[in-house]
């Protein structure tokens, strides 16, 4: 039996039960590609989310495949980040105006209604374009699977970094003779590293910039090290909280400790400061491009694994199918061929510092001599992603209740132990929550599906 489609006007009710009515006029409007007619004998409609430098990573790839596949007609269409573009390309799926491809964080793929306003890959076409389960890690293909279908391709894993600046290190004795940052492996080591960079540092430069006032990095690191103590979050019918508040207390004790040992300067730019010397920066690896354009003599490690276990937080780019009532034929081959084409070919992507999520990209000799990518590619292999729940994923509902009370703590305007049970009760609260894009539920008065 099919699932129920969602109405225009419920999709408008549920998504402003998730508090992003505010786009509603941005998602109103049109693009471009939308009216723009073909010359060629197939066309692929493709809105993304890539601004700046992944913008140009992007058009750069659109541009090869074009001029390799004369016949297909790619009209890209780039819109704002965050919920608007969500915002717009869940009505455009439901109101049946929906491009033939998307790119998604695969955080948001449970959440979005696959079935409903997520069309299936066709894994046999992505095969005949040299796409295949076996090359990618299998935790990441996996997250992009809902019962049983695969609902987003993989494009990248996006993650956390500590970088370090290698000449502050080396007069602190803390490079290894490989030129590396000297291996971390308990919060005990990881404060005497921040000790001896400070004696080594300049004065007026904080010796670590960790975003300490922003909710969405603290959510990110405290996601990385609660994964790192093997912390849980729900079971696996999703019934029951299983979030460990004494786990939780360590890590938020750990971020804590930064501030009151005075290795932070709240509020300073983070970037701003590692350019002009500050020891280390954790930043997203976003920043690649940033750094090594200023001409910085500086490295990239996963984020240290102070509590004995490998885990710094990722994210993933992926490719996704809008739902379209009357989805399949040329069009639908042409979004599965792009999609296949691009990445297979992210080795330009890789220029913006993300980490290709086609493993045979990352054993190429081009990839291994990039700089300081090749150093934190481990990552790959030990992701610490969001519960696969509908409220997850970047700019969900889950760093929006939880990110700030992370903040709280590490700040000092509330203790960690307080903050690791006000953590507990929201889970429980958003675990009982119905998915305002479910198909089943109505949401701020909206009707029952």
């Amino acid at each position: 039996m099919g699932r129920p489609s969602l109405s225009r006007r419920q999709l408008l009710a549920g998504i402003g039960g998730l508090g992003v009515a505010g786009s509603f006029a941005f998602a109103a409007g049109g693009t471009g590609a939308d009216a723009l007619a073909s010359s060629a004998s197939t066309r692929v409609r493709y809105w993304n989310l890539f601004s700046g430098g992944d913008g140009s990573n992007m058009i750069a790839m659109l541009d090869a495949f074009r001029k390799a596949n004369p016949a297909i007609d790619v009209k890209d269409s780039t819109l704002q980040w965050g919920n608007p573009f969500y915002t717009k390309l869940a009505m455009a799926a439901a109101g049946n105006r929906a491009p033939e491809l998307g790119v998604m964080h695969m955080g948001r793929v449970t959440g979005f209604s696959p079935g409903r306003l997520l069309d299936p890959w066709d894994v046999e076409l992505l095969a005949k374009y040299g796409v295949r389960q076996e090359d990618f890690n299998p935790e990441l293909w996996n997250r992009g699977v809902i019962d049983g279908k695969l609902y987003a391709l993989p494009l990248d894993i996006h993650v956390q970094l500590c970088f370090y600046r290698k000449d502050v290190l080396k007069k602190a004795d803390l490079l290894g003779d490989d030129g590396r940052m000297i291996p971390v492996t308990s919060t005990d080591e990881w404060f005497d590293v921040l000790k001896k960079a400070k004696q080594a540092q300049k004065k007026g430069l904080q010796t670590i910039g960790l975003w300490t006032n922003d909710q969405n990095f603290q959510w990110w690191f405290f996601l990385a090290f609660y994964t790192q103590l093997g912390g849980e979050w729900f079971d696996d019918a999703r019934t029951e909280v299983l979030f460990d508040a004494d786990k939780a207390t360590q890590v938020l004790e750990f971020l804590r400790q930064h501030v009151t040992d005075g290795y932070v300067i709240p509020g300073a730019p983070t970037g701003e400061q590692f350019i002009n010397g500050a020891p280390f920066t954790w930043e997203g690896n976003w920043s690649v491009p940033v750094f090594s354009g200023a001409k910085l003599d500086y490295g990239a490690t996963p984020l240290p694994p102070v509590f004995g276990k490998q885990a710094t937080h990722a994210e993933s780019h992926a490719f996704v199918l809008p739902h379209q009532a009357d989805r399949g034929g040329a069009t639908n081959e042409a979004a599965h061929q792009l999609a296949a084409y691009v990445v297979q070919h992210a080795l330009q992507w890789a220029a913006g510092g993300h980490i290709p999520a086609y493993t045979p990209t990352l054993s190429t000799p081009e990839y291994q001599k990039l700089t300081p990518q090749n150093e934190y590619v481990s990552a790959m292999d030990h992701q610490a992603t969001e519960p696969k729940v509908w409220f997850a994923g970047s700019t969900g509902v889950l760093a929006q209740d939880l990110g700030p009370v992370v903040v709280s703590s590490t700040m000092g305007s509330a203790k960690p132990a307080a903050v690791a049970q006000t953590m507990k009760k929201r889970l429980a609260k958003l675990l009982v929550s119905k998915n305002p894009m479910d198909g089943r539920t109505a949401a701020q008065g909206g009707a029952v599906v």
